[in-house]
């Protein structure tokens, strides 16, 4: 099952992170994406681009609807043509397979500038 095609689980604060052969092997489905540490923090993050801050807006909104229908937030910094989207695990301070998950899910809903009915909003 490919990872868009997942569900969040409820994940506590004992849950185990994803270490980093596991992470890689993750990456692999989300190649666009770059592991980062933030504040101690290990994160995921990826900058989505558009043509116009409408585009970025529209985006930053699909991927706060896809948020609360997972229960999963992310960090999101929208700007003129662009927004990136930052995922950890809160319970945990690091990167939880949800995170994963939830960036695959943000990958598909992305429609990239001049894209046949680009559209920003959740499948």
């Amino acid at each position: 099952m490919s990872l868009a095609a997942e569900r969040c689980v409820a994940c506590r604060a004992d849950a185990p992170a994803v270490g980093g052969a596991d992470a890689g092997k993750l990456l692999r489905e989300i190649p666009e994406w770059r592991v980062i540490v933030r504040e101690g923090v290990r994160r995921l993050e990826r900058v989505f681009t558009f043509a116009d801050f409408a585009g970025a807006l529209a985006f930053t909104d699909a991927v706060g609807a896809l948020a609360e229908a997972n229960e999963h937030h992310p960090a999101l910094l929208t700007e003129w043509g662009r927004v990136t989207v930052s995922w950890w695990t809160h319970a945990i301070s690091g990167l939880h397979r949800n995170d994963f998950v939830m960036a695959a899910k943000t990958d598909a809903i992305y429609q990239p500038p001049g894209a046949v009915g680009a559209r920003n909003t959740v499948p």
